[in-house]
């Protein structure tokens, strides 16, 4: 593609400075951010489509809008990379979603422009209908409140409630739904059918512009004609929507749909919206990934492709002894096919997450018995409930840090009742630059406190594999799997299932007096550690002990009658996770060992890549080796 002059891009430090610029330059401005977007994520990756398809509304936002003192909330936070270059952080772009770099996603310590952090989904209305009821009750009349709702996140529950809440209070609010029919993968359900409805029906668009002219010069005669000018506009959504716009049953105003590429047009509403009181929808129709081709036509495949050639579209592919290995999630997917199709009562389930979780090939293979329930984690787990309840065995699968969205549902819904559901916890543990809203750290911890549930964790793919067998035998119960993002360590684990004992942890080492005791992949990395120990005819005992909940008891028996020190390590928090575990069988048996922890301290663990997240938290191979040097 062409490269484009940062020249006015170049002066904009700031919103102050952006609107210096001549009203008639804001394309060029559009095209240059744009252009910036593309040149630093190509060679730094992150998320892309997504503030690509923004571009036009970002500038239009600052433009109108006297921020940071006008308040606005980004929905889905991979939407803010135009927001971040205009205020100030363009220099430090290219720092994004790296260790001691700027953050992936909006964080109010990070800027005063960023009002609200973000990283999941659905938040934005909620958090502005506070801040404007703030402003309300503080008598600032004129403070304007915009949040900005896309990429499928109008697909979950808490933005319907916050919709619900805001149009009975008299707020200074404008909502901005910028509809893509995007979230990672395509949009699903009724809602979006609906908008595709308004912004396709050629009848109501053709009346609508008409009659929009009109308007536009009754408007100037004067108080009688305002009257005129919404009888005529109720009227004409009445007639042409049968009465389902669904935003102005709420008593929100809707305006819309418009082009959100037009930024002459975006800067000329957002005006006009200014000066109307109340709550406000403007439905704003984009595309994701435009002003890249490829982007464009994939805008899956290109919601964060990692580094690219931004001329000839090629990802770059890190060539490495890993390359040849299977992501978990993509064990996960073959498996849950293979399982379904010997099993015709296991259903699988995602809240908007098919191509991350890859439960896309079940959706391919057998589609009426696939799900995916848009960005709605509590309706996703009660969902999967409610077919338990029928004899049906569903395999929820859910972003370990996106289950905490589902807590309530998971407890009260599911173990309370002892229904058969399996959650597969995907992304468990540190994931890297995604950073401290998205690390799935906390899922052990949080799961451990709650009866009736076998939580467990696989040392590789053949065990992933296995847990899934044993977990849908019949006459099961709630079962929690956790693993981690990307790669495991097997070439071949395309084996036949084999069943788990529940409960049973494995013995993959035994030593003389330390002993190591892991849950999940990262024994891997211990596996490694007592192998160079080994070499140099030091045996050190390593034990996976697989299940958190119910604990091999026997197993830790036979450890602490045979080491005189112990070392847990865990991909998770120390509060509350394996760790807190192991100590309270210590004390409960009155067993005297030192035990020593490795996992993730009691506090935020922000961006960065996974290696470096885990030398922070000191339990990484280097770390590990130096304690078992000092020990022994």
């Amino acid at each position: 593609m062409k490269n484009i002059k940062t020249e006015i891009l170049n002066t904009i430090n700031s919103p102050d400075d952006l609107k210096l610029v001549d009203k008639n330059l804001l394309t060029q401005v559009c095209s240059e951010l744009r252009n910036f977007i593309i040149d630093v994520v190509s060679k730094n990756g992150g998320h892309f489509g997504a503030s690509l398809g923004v571009v036009e509304l970002t500038v239009a936002l600052h433009y109108v809008f006297s921020t940071p003192d006008d308040l606005i909330v980004w929905d889905v936070g991979h939407q803010a990379y135009g927001h971040k270059i205009l205020t100030g952080r363009r220099e430090d772009f290219h720092t994004n979603r790296k260790k001691n770099g700027i953050s992936g996603f909006p964080k109010r310590d990070e800027s005063i422009y960023d009002v609200f952090g973000v990283g999941h989904s659905s938040t934005s209305i909620g958090a502005c209908l506070g801040m404007s009821i703030a402003s309300k009750i503080n008598k600032n009349l004129t403070k304007q409140h915009i949040a900005i709702i896309g990429d499928g996140a109008l697909t979950g529950g808490q933005a319907f409630e916050a919709l619900n809440h805001a149009g009975i209070e008299n707020s200074n609010l404008i909502v901005i739904l910028n509809d893509n029919c995007m979230s990672i993968d395509p949009n699903v359900g009724a809602l979006k059918e609906y908008l595709l409805k308004i912004s396709t029906s050629k009848t109501y668009n053709k009346m609508r512009n008409e009659i929009w002219d009109l308007l536009s010069s009754l408007s100037k005669v004067g108080d009688s004609a305002k009257s005129i000018v919404q009888k005529v506009e109720q009227a004409l959504k009445v007639a042409l929507l049968k009465n389902s716009n669904y935003f102005e049953s709420l008593n929100f105003r809707y305006f819309g749909p418009i082009d959100g590429h037009n930024v002459s047009l975006l800067e000329e509403t957002l005006r006009d919206l200014k000066d109307i009181p109340g709550p406000k929808i403007l439905h704003c129709l984009t595309t994701k990934g435009k002003g890249y081709d490829l982007a464009e036509q994939n805008q899956t495949k290109w919601h964060a492709p990692g580094l690219f050639d931004k001329d000839s579209g090629k990802i770059n592919i890190t060539q490495s002894k890993e390359s040849v290995l299977t992501k978990y999630q993509d064990v996960f997917g073959k498996s849950i096919v293979e399982l379904a199709k010997k099993n015709k009562k296991i259903i699988g389930i995602t809240p908007a997450m098919p191509s991350g979780s890859s439960l896309k090939y079940m959706m391919e293979e057998i589609p009426d018995r696939a799900f995916d329930v848009g960005i709605a984690e509590q309706h996703a787990v009660t969902f999967s409930a409610g077919l338990a309840t029928q004899g049906f065995i569903p395999f929820c699968n859910i972003y370990s840090t996106f289950l905490q969205r589902g807590y309530d549902q998971l407890i009260h819904d599911v173990a309370l009742q002892k229904l058969h559901v399996i959650f597969c916890l995907d992304r468990a543990g540190l994931v890297g630059e995604d950073g401290a809203t998205h690390q799935g750290v906390f899922d052990l911890a949080y799961l451990k406190c709650i009866p009736n549930l076998i939580i467990a964790a696989p040392l590789n793919e053949i065990e992933l594999r296995n847990l899934m067998y044993t977990a849908q035998l019949p006459k099961g119960q709630p079962f929690a799997i956790r693993y981690p993002r990307g790669k495991g360590v097997l070439k071949n684990w395309e084996v036949p299932f084999e069943k788990i004992d529940i409960g049973q942890g494995n013995t993959i080492s035994e030593g003389n007096e330390i002993a190591i005791i892991s849950i999940g992949h990262i024994g891997n990395m211990i596996i490694e550690i007592t192998n160079e120990f080994k070499s140099n005819n030091i045996e050190i005992g390593h034990y996976d002990i697989r299940f958190l909940k119910p604990l091999d008891e026997k197993l830790l028996h036979q450890i602490f009658k045979r080491y005189k020190t112990v070392l847990t390590i865990e991909d998770g928090c120390l509060s509350g996770g394996m760790g807190a575990a192991i100590l309270e069988f210590k004390n409960e048996y009155n067993y005297s060992q030192k035990i020593i922890r490795f996992g993730v301290p009691d506090r935020f663990i922000e961006h960065g890549s996974q290696k470096e997240q885990r030398e922070e938290c000191g339990y990484d191979k280097k770390s590990v080796i130096n304690k078992l040097k000092e020990l022994l």
